[in-house]
């Protein structure tokens, strides 16, 4: 006899899976760690499967376990977009986002079209720019939510993700094995001299500048075209470039925290609701990071 899935056991799975370990996921879902391994038994009972190998240093996704990962992550972000919908509460207004410019293709869509759908009434206004000049839009009160890299792990507000920082190379043009190595950098930002060209230092890498510019889309284009490498997040590598690894001689630059802080001066239930929506976003990076495999 066959049982139909809860999508609350799905939702500690998951906990689970980001965590690695029953105890933390417990914590996020406050829970005590024996409920959430009651779950997890009951799930693994009804799909007929182990779905975690446990080890001394928590747990590990199996190879089943793996493959119910994606239709989860679907049938959870499914409920609680039907959930939103129904209980939506009518809201209007404006509400004013920051984000890097590496997002802008990725996560930036799918939150303005997840807040849209939800909250069609309230204005966005979206502000691509480095955390320097966002953190600064967001003390003169010209934003409402800032999403930031904080590669100095000195930051307040809710954490989204870890996007480490390399050193990129077009796959066909091999710019990195020339001497001195040309480089795209960002030509207003003080992150370029304090991380970037100063990680070329460490490793006594003689460059030359070849290309500045001051948006992530223009400094990949310079990387994919050959002109020049580049200093990526990691999750804005095109698929004709790689990152450049200690057998190359390079090193990351950073282990940057993306973080969302609200301005807690303009905080109101639109801006909340946006900032929930940029969380959910983000949710699907923090999961593949987190997961042991």
């Amino acid at each position: 006899m066959s049982y139909p899935l809860d999508s609350e056991l799905l939702r500690t799975f998951l906990f689970v899976a980001e965590q690695g370990n029953f105890t933390r996921a417990a914590d996020r879902v406050r829970r005590t760690q024996s409920a959430v391994s009651m779950q997890i038994q009951k799930l693994e009972a009804i799909l007929e499967t182990s779905l975690f190998t446990r080890g001394p240093r928590g747990v590990e996704l199996t190879k089943e376990g793996q493959r119910l990962l994606p239709h989860a992550r679907s049938i959870v972000r499914m409920t609680d977009e039907t959930a939103a919908v129904m209980r939506a509460v009518k809201l209007e207004g404006q509400v004013r986002i920051g984000f890097p410019h590496e997002y802008t293709t990725t996560i930036l869509p799918r939150v303005i079209a997840a807040f849209s759908e939800l909250y069609p009434d309230i204005e966005v206004t979206t502000y691509c720019g480095y955390s320097s000049q966002q953190t600064a839009a967001l003390e003169k009160d010209e934003l409402d939510i800032a999403i930031l890299f904080d590669p100095k792990d000195l930051m307040d507000g809710t954490f989204l993700a870890v996007d480490p920082t390399f050193w990129v190379t077009s796959t066909t043009h091999n710019q990195h094995l020339r001497s001195p190595i040309p480089i795209a950098i960002y030509w207003r930002s003080t992150w370029c001299r304090d991380y970037a060209i100063a990680n070329l230092k460490q490793h006594g890498i003689a460059y030359r500048q070849a290309y500045s510019c001051d948006t992530a889309g223009a400094l990949t284009a310079a990387a994919s075209a050959g002109i020049a490498i580049a200093p990526l997040a990691a999750s804005a590598i095109p698929p004709d470039c790689r990152k450049l690894t200690e057998e190359d001689g390079f090193s990351q630059i950073d282990t940057s925290r993306v973080v969302m802080r609200c301005n807690p001066r303009t905080i109101n239930p639109a801006i909340r609701a946006m900032a929930d929506a940029i969380e959910k976003a983000f949710q699907p990076m923090f999961l593949n990071q987190k997961a042991p495999f």
